[in-house]
């Protein structure tokens, strides 16, 4: 299934022209028009999922073998120094297209750092941190 008014649908699916680097029949992987380094790319699914709680398993377990191969690629290719892999649910995790993709994003010594990927570390005592785990396995054990 395709989303007529999403953007990505249209990138993977070549209604857009982008500036590809793979395509398969699942996927298609473009450079990021806003990239975050050098090689910056994104690997979108060619049906319409919005989020990681919408796509399949099977679906999802390809587009991360995908991200393996193709990192190890780049990383050859352009002889970066490192590697992040970044997926966004929701728009207070940042995620700002509403059709699942996977940022694959090559880092080098040489940047400022300013694209590192941080968050505020919080601080729990230990009784919070009980009835966290205690909630997350509960639901995590189907």
């Amino acid at each position: 299934m395709k989303d007529e008014n999403c953007i990505f649908c249209k990138l993977a699916n070549g209604d857009i022209p982008t500036r590809t680097i793979y395509e398969d029949e699942k996927f298609r992987v473009i450079l990021d028009a806003s990239p975050a380094s050098r090689g910056h790319a994104l690997i979108l699914p060619k049906e319409h999922y919005a989020n990681l709680y919408e796509i399949p398993e099977e679906t999802a377990g390809e587009a991360m073998k995908l991200a393996k191969r193709l990192a190890g690629k780049m990383t050859q290719a352009l002889g970066c120094d490192g590697f992040n892999l970044v997926q966004n649910n929701g728009e207070t995790a940042g995620q700002t297209v509403f059709h699942f993709h996977l940022h694959l994003i090559p880092r080098y010594k040489e940047d400022d750092n300013t694209g590192v990927i941080t968050w505020k570390q919080h601080s729990y005592d230990d009784e919070k941190m009980d009835e966290i785990q205690k909630k997350l396995s509960e639901a995590c054990a189907d």
